[in-house]
């Protein structure tokens, strides 16, 4: 099952709970705080927090992260 969590952003974070491991790194990496564990799984908590970093996707050890671009998206950026 994909979750998507929408509102008012130009990146779509999806989140295939059943791949993720709750391993924690995509939370750890996300700047902005778009992700936070719910139980042993990551999901999307801030969407419109998303910068479009892809940093939580490009780290996931089990790609159980998508973000997407929605249309008329700046590039992503990623904030130090």
């Amino acid at each position: 099952m994909m979750a998507t969590k929408t509102s008012r952003s130009s990146w779509d974070v999806r989140i295939r709970q059943e791949w993720c491991k709750g391993c924690e790194v995509c939370v750890e990496v996300c700047k902005p705080g778009v992700l936070e564990m719910d139980g042993l799984v990551a999901v999307v908590a801030h969407s419109e927090a998303c910068t479009g970093c892809l940093m939580c996707e490009m780290l996931c050890p089990d790609f159980a992260i998508e973000v997407v671009a929605q249309e008329g998206a700046p590039e992503g950026v990623c904030e130090e």
